[in-house]
């Protein structure tokens, strides 16, 4: 199963069953992925997503969330600070602690990964993830 950890703009943009990008909810519902999270993540998922939806879908997501079996909580040890937009370093830090596949992300501050070595994080775009698992 494939690894992932999906950055908050990747996850507020599918959730709504009319984006064309809700294949990603799925691809978690019916467990073909693996999502990897830290706590400081999710609250920054409710945050986001309370800014867009009513606050009975946001507490019914983030249940389900924490009930999903390939739903993953991980504690990072290490912070790698590798970006210049220090909010989005949990997203690198949690891919590293998880040993994920992917880094799931439509924010351009994460192309600068590209140009590092060590720790070496495959970041995907929303659009190119769900290309390679239909």
């Amino acid at each position: 199963m494939v690894k992932v950890v999906i950055d908050t703009n990747a996850f507020v943009s599918s959730l709504s069953t009319k984006s064309e990008t809700h294949r990603l909810i799925e691809l978690v519902r019916y467990k073909i992925i693996e999502v990897y999270l830290t706590t400081e993540i999710m609250l920054e998922y409710e945050e986001k997503l309370n800014e867009k939806y009513q606050i009975i879908i946001v507490e019914n997501f983030i249940k389900a969330l924490t009930e999903f079996r390939n739903v993953y909580q991980v504690k990072t040890f290490y912070y790698w600070n590798l970006l210049k937009d220090e909010d989005d370093n949990k997203f690198v830090d949690c891919y590293v602690a998880a040993n994920a596949d992917y880094l799931i992300t439509n924010d351009k501050g994460f192309n600068q990964l590209k140009n590092v070595d060590f720790p070496k994080i495959n970041t995907i775009t929303l659009q190119d993830f769900l290309k390679i698992t239909t």
